[in-house]
């Protein structure tokens, strides 16, 4: 059996450095994308079967370099895990221009936008997967962090556009995945799963067999309400 491949934009630490170690770990050649050199992400790579590639989801110059380097169709994954909370402004009543521009940009627009580059380097009947959050759905909000909130929903119906028009004809498997809330930068030591805890059921995850289909996925599998 040839050895799976993956490409995950945005794994210079945290989940998506966790997932590239995971991954490399159970056999497979993973593409790692850092945006600026990452001392993390070059100890992984010594003991591990990851190489490095250099991407930013705001940069279109920079995916497109990125795809031109890799084969087409010889990706089992593409995972587009860039994001960010945003600043500690979080209010819809005062946002400004700038920052909803910043997290609409980093985390819906730029990632739309990289996946939809990123699909002819997928096999047919492969995946495609986005770093979502529960956060995003509309049927289990409960309000506070407007802008990412927002953000992470305008995510998840921009992924399903490309699985509509694009991956669906392929045979490709579009997940928004919810890592769960992370020991990371970005999820505080309060977090209830510890970076180990959420990876390895995102790998699990991404090894299962998925209909044709865009579903919203917790790190175990579970579906979550659009």
């Amino acid at each position: 059996m040839a050895q799976q491949r993956a490409l995950i934009i945005g794994a210079s630490r945290g989940i998506g450095l966790g997932l590239a170690e995971e991954l490399a770990e159970r056999g497979w050649h993973v593409f790692a994308s850092q945006r600026q050199p990452s001392e993390r992400l070059a100890r992984a790579v010594e003991d591990a079967a990851i190489e490095i590639v250099t991407a930013d989801v705001t940069d279109p110059a920079s995916l497109e370099a990125l795809a031109r380097g890799i084969e087409p169709g010889s990706l089992d994954v593409v995972l587009v895990n860039a994001g960010i909370m945003g600043g500690e402004n979080q209010s819809a009543a005062s946002a400004t221009v700038a920052d909803v521009t910043e997290i609409m940009m980093t985390n819906a627009v730029g990632p739309a936008r990289a996946a939809g580059l990123m699909l002819p380097l997928l096999r047919d009947g492969g995946i495609l997967a986005f770093t979502s959050s529960r956060m995003g759905s509309i049927a289990d909000s409960t309000g506070g962090y407007d802008l990412y909130r927002m953000s992470k929903a305008a995510q998840n119906i921009l992924a399903r556009g490309l699985f509509e028009q694009d991956a669906k004809r392929r045979g490709i498997a579009v997940l928004s995945l919810h890592p769960g809330w992370v020991q990371t930068d970005m999820g505080g030591l309060a977090a209830h799963l510890t970076v180990h805890e959420s990876v390895r059921g995102l790998a699990d995850v991404l090894e299962t067999e998925h209909a044709t289909a865009h579903r919203f996925l917790a790190y175990d599998g579970s579906e979550i309400s659009w």
